[in-house]
C-alpha cells in the first residue's frame, strides 16, 4: 500500500480502459480521478492538484498533447505518463520534448504499468541533493535554484532532463550502463524496453553540446559517459 496515498489522474476517454486503469491503482493504494478528455483533465489538474497523470494522446476536444503543453506552458510539473494506441517513436519523441515523464503503448502489462507509476512518483519527490553546485567543463548546475549553465548561458532545462544531467555530471568520466542510468534517474528497477534514456541523452546533447565538445559520449554495448575536457586534455 502507498503510506502517502497518492493521487492519480486518469485520463482516457475508453471507459473500459479507465476502469481496468482505475481497478489496477485502486488495488495499488493510489486514489484515483477521472477525465474522459483533455478539457475535463486541465480543469481537474487546477482544482485537485493530482500527484501524476495518465494521459492517452488520441482524445475528443483535446488531445494528450495539447493537454501536456498548456500545463507545461502554464509552468505546471506534474508527472506526466503518456497511454496510446500508437507504436511510432515520433509520437513518442514529440512527448517528451514537451515534457512527459514516461510513455507506455498499449496493450500494456497492468504489473509493469504500476511499476512505472510507483517510478515516476518516487522520482518526483526525490530530496533535493546536498552539494548546491556542480561544475564540469563548461556546464554549471546549480542545485538551489535548478539553474544549468552551459559557457554562462543559462539553459532551460524539463525536471526529467536536470535530474538526468546531474547524475552524469556526479558521475563525470565514469562509464554508466543504461539499468544504472533508468535506475536512478526514472526508478525503472526492472527490465523494460523503453527507449526514454535514448530520446532523453539526445536531447541533452542538443542542448549542452550545441559547440561540439562531445560532452556525452556513447559506449556501445553499455552504456553513457560525461566526459570532463580537462580530464581528457
Amino acid at each position: 500500500m502507498q503510506e502517502d496515498r497518492s493521487t492519480v489522474l486518469i485520463v482516457d476517454d475508453e471507459v473500459a480502459v479507465a476502469d481496468l486503469l482505475e481497478d489496477a491503482l485502486t488495488l495499488g493504494g493510489y486514489q484515483t480521478l477521472r477525465a474522459a478528455n483533455g478539457m475535463e483533465a486541465l480543469r481537474l489538474v487546477r482544482e485537485q492538484s493530482p500527484d501524476l497523470l495518465l494521459l492517452d494522446i488520441n482524445m475528443p476536444l483535446m488531445n494528450g498533447f495539447e493537454v501536456l503543453e498548456r500545463m507545461r506552458t502554464k509552468g505546471i510539473e506534474t508527472p506526466v505518463l503518456f497511454l496510446t494506441a500508437r507504436d511510432d517513436r515520433d509520437d513518442e519523441k514529440h512527448g517528451l520534448r514537451l515534457g512527459a515523464d514516461d510513455y507506455v503503448t498499449k496493450p500494456f502489462g497492468v504489473e509493469e504499468l504500476i511499476l512505472r507509476v510507483k517510478a515516476v512518483l518516487r522520482r518526483s519527490k526525490t530530496e533535493p541533493e546536498v552539494v548546491s553546485t556542480l561544475i564540469v567543463g563548461p556546464i554549471e548546475i546549480n542545485f538551489d535554484t535548478r539553474i544549468v549553465k552551459v559557457e554562462d548561458l543559462e539553459v532551460n532545462l524539463s525536471p526529467t532532463e536536470f535530474k538526468l544531467l546531474a547524475y552524469l555530471m556526479q558521475n563525470k568520466n565514469r562509464v554508466l550502463t543504461k539499468q544504472q542510468l533508468l535506475s536512478n534517474v526514472w526508478g525503472i528497477n526492472y527490465d523494460s524496453e523503453t527507449t526514454v534514456l535514448d530520446t532523453y541523452i539526445s536531447y541533452l546533447r542538443k542542448k549542452i553540446d550545441y559547440q561540439g565538445y562531445g560532452l556525452i559520449k556513447t559506449v556501445r554495448g553499455i552504456g553513457f559517459q560525461l566526459k570532463d575536457p580537462k580530464s581528457a586534455a
